[in-house]
């Protein structure tokens, strides 16, 4: 994905992780991938990325459980 870096970089990111939920390539139920894994494949600051996902968590798409990393929230019906 090629990030366009003259705007805020982290909605991009929620956008992208956003499709992939929905496409189903982050199964409900299935753990998410890691904040520093994430950083690590888009090329940006870990705290890029945890915007990101907080910004996912609050629309219900991710459940954070502590101790035990972020889920793909179940999909509703």
């Amino acid at each position: 994905m090629d990030l366009d870096r003259a705007v805020p970089v982290w909605p991009q990111i929620a956008d992208e992780l956003r499709r992939r939920i929905d496409a189903g390539v982050y199964a409900p139920g299935s753990r998410f991938p890691a904040v520093v894994d994430l950083a690590t494949e888009f090329d940006v600051a870990a705290s890029t990325v945890q915007k990101a996902v907080a910004s996912l968590r609050s629309e219900g798409k991710l459940r954070t459980v502590l101790g035990q990393g972020s889920f793909v929230a179940d999909r509703e019906t």
